[in-house]
């Protein structure tokens, strides 16, 4: 009988490739079988045994390693394995999820080394470390915000519980007025009219209902629920304060290096700041550091514009275009086609905080005067405010990307002419649809007067 010829077989695209199955108490590592007779190898998580793990991919002659991105146990193996020279593939692991019969952290690892071997893994992006120390900086100070916000909650719950109504007679309990009063409160001050002589002159609401609002039922049990929340609040506050110091001091360290005389920075397209914006000058920072003015998009701050800068970086090559950008982050429409027909468009889910600070943005936009604004209560309208904010969140990526990458400024036309430019669309289109059902489709330049009914 003929036998058949043998297939060709796939082009080898690393020759030195390695696998590793990251786990929390030991990390299983594959390498091609022709390197060591022990081609799998198990080491545990302790630093002493990463430099021994690095050391043994060494001596089998690996130049590069795929691993999975498996919660934060990656961390430490990544950063050890990088400072010994390794290229280092942060795999995600929806692109080499499970197949049947692979069910052991073995043949894990296997398969990661022979998946990286043949080119068949992306790898994930990562900042430069400079980036990366900043966004560490950033993300726990996000964490801080969030531990302070659940205080300045329960320090209200304490309030309501003596019925003090001061969050009706102020705009924010933890601002000049509203905390001042407290500290009196917890100093141990709980007559009214000594209470109110605190309140800021620019009080909208007048001495007499303050009075009423700040009398309570003053019980121990409240007041000392309320003195721990105040301390908390302050230690919170002082940390706050601490990673706003080395927030700025990483963004100075980044600031290009240039003889020429810098460019100057724009006007400011809005004098509000947010209440929760580090204590330093961003926007002058982040100016110096990126040379472009990204609070001039509107929906994006000076706090919003650091977290993106601190997520992203500034480096867009490592997207080719603004498509790419929006796709990894989620925003851009997951198209499933079998047969010629779309079986879906939705968007994947994700758990990047890029996409979710953008949406946040995108609800601002939402209300404000513009194009964007208009884009969106039309689009809210039609498809949805769900939809809307995911369309809306990726017009400010690529608005994000394209001043980053092409040095593009943004300039806002404003809702009434995006309307104008929507109208002559639609007008457009029913001219050429009565057209093709033979119609002639005139404008109507007649004015039509109200005839009243009697």
């Amino acid at each position: 009988m003929a036998q058949c010829a043998p297939s060709s077989s796939m082009p080898v695209i690393h020759p030195n490739a390695a696998g590793i199955d990251i786990g929390s108490q030991f990390h299983v590592v594959a390498v091609p079988p022709d390197r060591i007779a022990k081609s799998v190898r198990t080491f545990k998580s302790f630093t002493g045994e990463l430099h021994a793990m690095a050391k043994w991919l060494k001596k089998c002659r690996v130049d590069t390693i795929a691993m999975e991105s498996t919660s934060v146990y990656w961390i430490p193996a990544f950063e050890i394995l990088e400072s010994y020279g390794f290229e280092v593939f942060l795999v995600n692991a929806r692109e080499a999820k499970t197949v049947p019969g692979r069910k052991t952290d073995i043949n894990d690892a296997q398969w990661l080394q022979k998946l990286h071997q043949f080119g068949l893994l992306r790898a994930s992006f990562q900042p430069s470390k400079e980036v990366a120390e900043l966004r560490a900086y950033v993300r726990q100070r996000e964490k801080l915000l969030e531990y302070r916000a659940a205080h300045i909650q329960h320090l209200q719950k304490s309030m309501m519980q003596m019925n003090i109504q001061l969050h009706h007679v102020v705009t924010d309990v933890t601002g000049k007025t509203g905390i001042d009063i407290i500290r009196a409160i917890v100093r141990g001050e709980h007559n009214p009219d000594e209470l109110v002589k605190l309140r800021d002159a620019h009080c909208k609401n007048s001495v007499e209902v303050m009075k009423e609002a700040l009398t309570g039922s003053y019980k121990s049990e409240h007041l000392f629920s309320l003195t721990q929340a105040l301390e908390l609040i302050d230690i919170y506050t002082e940390k706050i304060e601490a990673c706003d110091q080395v927030i700025e001091s990483a963004l100075k360290r980044l600031q290009q290096e240039d003889d020429s005389t810098p460019p100057a920075l724009p006007k400011p397209r809005s004098k509000s700041a947010s209440k929760n914006t580090p204590g330093f000058d961003v926007r002058q920072a982040l100016f110096s550091f990126t040379g472009m003015d990204l609070t001039q998009i509107h929906g994006i701050g000076s706090a919003v514009a650091l977290k993106l800068v601190a997520e992203c970086g500034t480096d867009m090559t490592k997207w080719p275009t603004s498509k790419h950008f929006t796709s990894w982050l989620c925003l851009s429409p997951c198209n499933k086609i079998s047969g010629g027909k779309i079986l879906s468009s939705r968007t994947r889910r994700s758990s990047s905080k890029v996409a979710m600070i953008l949406r946040l943005a995108a609800v601002v936009v939402g209300k404000t005067d513009t194009a964007l604004g208009a884009t969106y209560r039309r689009l809210s309208a039609r498809i949805g405010k769900a939809k809307a904010v995911t369309a809306i969140a990726r017009k400010l990526a690529t608005l994000f990307y394209n001043a980053l990458r092409y040095g593009m400024d943004y300039v806002d036309q404003g809702a009434n002419y995006y309307e104008e430019q929507y109208r002559k669309k639609v007008v457009s289109n029913l001219k050429r649809r009565a057209e093709s059902l033979g119609f002639t489709l005139l404008e109507n330049t007649q004015t039509l007067s109200a005839a009243g009914v009697s």
